[in-house]
């Protein structure tokens, strides 16, 4: 989810300080994401995932035979973290003074529409890749922002509802998601804007990082590397 989010949920559980559900997190399992990063990247290969929440793609990650070190701002968060060192820090505020032959930035964090925010995301993924590493980063596929709609489906026993789609501008969808899980529901409101090839290409080059190549045919996915001589 991008930055707007603002989840509330019946029942007790811990809602995180970017107002993740933390009872929720810990339910959700991966949907592809894990084997879409190890094709990316070398056997093996380090990774540092930033916003890693419950650790629903650092278990198959860690599974997979790559050591992780996963971030969160949560310490409730992390606690369902396993096999993997964790680090509670929030992303923008990260230095850990090691670099990591990949770094990955999911849950859309890319498409946040608070400018600073994004610009701390991009440079923190800079600082911390190696020279001859890569950025994963997952943004929402970009024709999602035309058909997106009210909608209702279900995975794993959780219903997830679409509802309220709106448009304030022609880059930007908002949205409230509906989590329910039983006698439990969440909502999560949102709001993503979209990033052409070209704007795309810009707010990396922002962070010395540079397109490389996309990972899916919905270029939900890509890879960047960061330029040579740029300050990491």
């Amino acid at each position: 989810m991008t930055d707007s989010s603002r989840p509330h949920g019946t029942g007790p559980g811990v809602i995180t300080p970017d107002g993740c559900a933390v009872d929720f997190y810990a339910r959700m399992t991966e949907m592809g994401e894990p084997a879409i990063v190890h094709d990316a990247i070398a056997p093996g290969a380090s990774i540092l995932e930033l916003g890693c929440g419950a650790g629903r793609i650092t278990r198959p990650l860690v599974a997979l035979g790559h050591p992780v070190v996963a971030v969160d701002e949560s310490a409730e968060m992390l606690a369902h973290v396993r096999d993997a060192e964790t680090v509670c820090a929030r992303i923008e505020d990260l230095a850990l003074g090691r670099r990591f032959a990949a770094v990955l930035l999911a849950s859309h964090f890319i498409n946040t529409d608070d400018t600073v925010a994004r610009t701390a995301f991009l440079a923190a993924c800079r600082r911390h890749v190696a020279d001859d590493g890569c950025v994963i980063i997952q943004q929402q596929a970009p024709g999602w922002f035309a058909s997106a709609a009210d909608a209702e489906n279900e995975r794993d026993g959780i219903i997830f509802r679409t509802r309220n789609v709106s448009r304030p501008a022609a880059d930007l969808v908002s949205a409230t998601m509906e989590y329910v899980d039983g006698d439990r529901v969440w909502t999560q409101a949102f709001t993503a804007r979209c990033l052409d090839d070209a704007e795309l290409a810009a707010v990396l080059a922002g962070a010395g990082l540079r397109p490389d190549r996309y990972l899916t045919d919905d270029h939900s996915w890509l890879r960047a590397l960061p330029v040579r001589g740029e300050p990491g």
